[in-house]
């Protein structure tokens, strides 16, 4: 018997983005990887791209999705899946990287803008917004649930960076 890779109204969602399970756009995943890593802040930041942003690019970049207004624990917001988002937070990114012990690269925005998701280079997610820094999942699945459903994600600290 087969399971299902996400939950009906989390499939449902990303269907209705665009997305299918053969869906796989290395071109404008690369694309989106040379832009990153030529990149470089005033102050001398770059960005870190490896396989994990990658490949969640390939299959999830693009697509914006727009999640139904009620949510398990918050209201769930739309999200957009295009890196660029955090082009210009190659600083952020680092400290943040150094802080988790890995690097961390943009995956999109959530909330019109309002919080920036990235993804680390072992696959987790995380959103960085005005309230702080959370944890949204162990890959881009789980994060993509969360966010669709509106499950409170973790708040990062210095004691509990992943779980």
């Amino acid at each position: 018997m087969n399971t299902p890779r996400f939950p009906a109204a989390v499939d449902a969602v990303l269907r209705e983005a665009g997305w299918q399970p053969d869906r796989w756009d290395i071109k404008q995943a690369e694309a989106w990887a040379d832009t990153l890593r030529a990149h470089t802040s005033p102050a001398g930041h770059r960005h870190a791209v490896f396989p994990a942003a990658v490949e969640a690019w390939a299959e999830f970049g693009g697509l914006c999705l727009r999640p139904p207004a009620a949510g398990r624990h918050i209201a769930p917001a739309p999200v957009l899946l295009d890196p660029l988002h955090g082009l210009h937070l190659a600083r952020t990114l680092g400290d943040l990287g150094r802080a988790l012990g890995t690097e961390v690269c943009p995956l999109g925005e959530e909330a019109d803008g309002q919080g920036l998701l990235t993804i680390d280079a072992e696959g987790r997610v995380y959103s960085l917004d005005h309230t702080g820094d959370w944890y949204l999942g162990r890959d881009i699945d789980t994060a993509l649930v969360t966010l669709v459903t509106g499950t409170q994600p973790r708040r990062l600290s210095r004691h509990t960076a992943t779980g």
